[in-house]
């Protein structure tokens, strides 16, 4: 158990890095949006280039940030019955969704978007729009995502079965009463 949980801080680091990214990527995407609105109607200048790397910069924060979304378990939850459960109830529906719904569609999603994103970096494909940019780095977000939140699925997975092995201290909302 202890590899494991050594292999789940490594995956909580990994996404605490590609979060950071996510965080900037939404930080740059405000100022080019900013910069190219106050551009185009003050001084009549545009590029297509300009919209297309905010759309990259969006997909590049959605999909980066995902995994840590999960990590720090701020997920949306669309349970009636979750709410009404304490402790080792929480841990149990999570494990049975984290094992029966997220790693497999995770797993399915990252296995079909790895083909699409390696035929766009061999293509070169670029958009269609005039000063268009290359497609491959928006679509590598999709397998990369798919595989952060895949990883972070299993490091959470290891570490409520540590939590209920008693070798694991996780500061969430298991043990508090609901009030």
């Amino acid at each position: 158990m202890t590899l494991l949980l050594r292999f789940a801080r490594a995956v909580d680091a990994m996404n605490d890095a590609f979060a950071w990214l996510a965080q900037w990527a939404v930080i740059a995407s405000c100022f080019i949006s900013a910069g190219n609105a106050t551009v185009r109607y003050s001084l009549n200048i545009s590029s297509n280039a300009w919209l297309e790397i905010q759309w990259y910069l969006f997909a590049a924060a959605v999909m980066l940030g995902a995994a840590q979304v999960l990590r720090l378990n701020e997920h949306v939850r669309v349970d009636v019955f979750y709410g009404r459960l304490k402790g080792r109830g929480k841990v149990f529906v999570d494990l049975f969704g984290l094992v029966f719904f997220l790693l497999p569609a995770m797993a399915a999603l990252m296995l079909y978007a790895l083909p699409m994103f390696l035929s766009y970096l061999h293509s070169g494909e670029t958009s269609n729009n005039a000063g268009g940019l290359v497609r491959w780095p928006a679509v590598m977000m999709l397998p990369l995502g798919f595989g952060l939140v895949l990883l972070q699925g299993a490091a959470e997975i290891i570490k409520r079965v540590a939590w209920l092995q008693h070798r694991y201290e996780m500061d969430i909302h298991y043990e508090r009463p609901l009030q």
